[in-house]
């Protein structure tokens, strides 16, 4: 008997109802049981989507090929679309593992370094009768001067136990307590060698006298002794090609103003240093100096002996004024004059011995007595004098000479120095001959 195209399963032939397909359905999926796909759920669209691309054939890949130069132009990345749901939150960025401190921690390095704490100080011989001041800026160079004051002025520092001023001299063998300080950073600024041997150069070629412990320089005028507003080049900097290897640097002992030229002092080393300065404050350094002044003084040899005080001039710039006894700041000062030379009653050559040494003593002096130094910008104070041709506006003033004792007990130290040119040319002009005898030798030493 004929079954038709039924076959086993069929409708017709006992099987499973409804096992076969139905009339304008969908084939189940590829590898799945027959007659399961219709009762299952059906995929979702993400899930279908891998799956074709799962199915879809990939080109062969040579594996032990591996491309390590970067491509011009890479393809663009497309990553996997996110599932639905909440965002996660971004894992936080670690920072880039670098060996550079931050400012922070400089700061707080710089603070531990340069932080001391409470010190009990010996006084060395090369330190005897040196100021206070002095003392802490030699053993402390990154201290600022406010700083020093400011410790002194509260009693932080004590010597041999007791409270001290700024100005007070050391003794060697005392002890000096330090309070905790807060020093500042000083700037290392890289030295030029060349411009060290230039300097060099200059300070040998104004050398008068050098010994182990003592250099006399022959300033030239204009060139500050010591730096101020607006001063970048003067001695005081200078000295710094010097320094040895231990450090130390040669010390100014006593000042000359700028436009004052001559006999400078300089101490090598701490012990000629604060001996030369205890020579000058007893007043046992002998010093000359030659000056042109306005007109000649009536009396050839004299005495001038006043009070002098600081005084603020009406262009704000200070100067020395002669005071009274008693005055706010008044000191006495004391100078010897001579008169060498004239030139027809119109200008004259003076020689000038200072016993004591107040800031512009000699220009001060000079002025009070009526016959002030000629290119005096600061002293000069005679109405409508003109000034003779052939002589330059400069100050004419020269710390001629210096005789003091050698800080080691070798001797005497007797130094001269030459006219600066300004005062030569001018010499010249008036026919004054610098050779001859200078009567201030003979004056009096106090």
């Amino acid at each position: 008997m004929r079954t038709g195209n039924r076959g086993p399963g069929g409708p017709k032939s006992g099987g499973p109802k409804g096992s076969g397909p139905k009339r304008g359905g969908r084939p189940p999926a590829s590898g799945a049981p027959r007659g399961l796909a219709a009762k299952g759920k059906r995929p979702s669209h993400d899930a279908r989507r891998s799956a074709r691309a799962s199915a879809r054939p990939r080109p062969e890949r040579d594996e032990d090929v591996v491309r390590t130069e970067p491509t011009r132009n890479p393809a663009p990345h497309h990553p996997v679309p996110r599932a639905a749901g909440p965002r996660k939150p971004a894992a936080p960025r670690k920072a880039p593992v670098t060996d550079v401190p931050t400012r922070a921690e400089v700061k707080a390095e710089t603070a531990q370094v340069l932080a001391t704490g409470v010190q009990q100080l010996v006084v060395t011989a090369d330190e005897n009768e040196m100021r206070i001041d002095r003392f802490l800026e030699a053993r402390f160079p990154q201290l600022s001067f406010s700083h020093i004051q400011r410790i002194v002025r509260k009693g932080e520092l004590r010597v041999n136990g007791k409270r001290a001023d700024s100005k007070d001299r050391l003794e060697e063998g005392q002890t000096v307590r330090i309070p905790p300080l807060k020093l500042e950073p000083q700037e290392q600024r890289p030295r030029s060698l060349k411009a060290d041997d230039d300097t060099l150069g200059f300070l040998r070629s104004i050398t008068l006298y050098e010994d182990d412990d003592v250099i006399v320089l022959n300033k030239p005028a204009g060139l500050a002794v010591q730096g101020g507003s607006g001063t970048t080049r003067h001695v005081d900097q200078m000295l710094d090609a010097m320094m040895g290897k231990d450090g130390q640097k040669p010390r100014l002992v006593h000042r000359l103003d700028k436009d004052t030229a001559g006999c400078l002092v300089i101490a090598k080393s701490r012990f000629a240093a604060a001996t030369l300065a205890k020579t000058f404050r007893s007043r046992s350094a002998r010093k000359v100096y030659w000056a042109l002044v306005a007109g000649v003084p009536r009396v050839r040899q004299g005495r001038i002996s006043t009070y002098l005080a600081r005084e603020e001039a009406y262009d704000g710039d200070q100067r020395m004024a002669v005071a009274k006894h008693g005055d706010d700041g008044a000191m006495h000062a004391v100078t010897y004059y001579a008169v060498v030379e004239t030139a027809a009653q119109k200008l004259g050559w003076l020689s000038l011995k200072p016993v004591t040494g107040r800031t512009h003593q000699l220009r001060a002096h000079a002025a009070h007595i009526g016959h002030p130094i000629v290119g005096d910008p600061k002293y000069f104070n005679i109405k409508n004098w003109e000034l003779p041709g052939g002589i330059q506006n400069k100050l004419h003033l020269l710390a001629r000479r210096i005789v003091l004792p050698h800080p080691r007990g070798k001797g005497t130290i007797d130094v001269s120095a030459p006219l600066p040119p300004h005062m030569r040319q001018s010499w010249n002009l008036l026919g004054f001959e610098d050779e001859r005898y200078d009567p201030i030798v003979d004056a009096p030493d106090e």
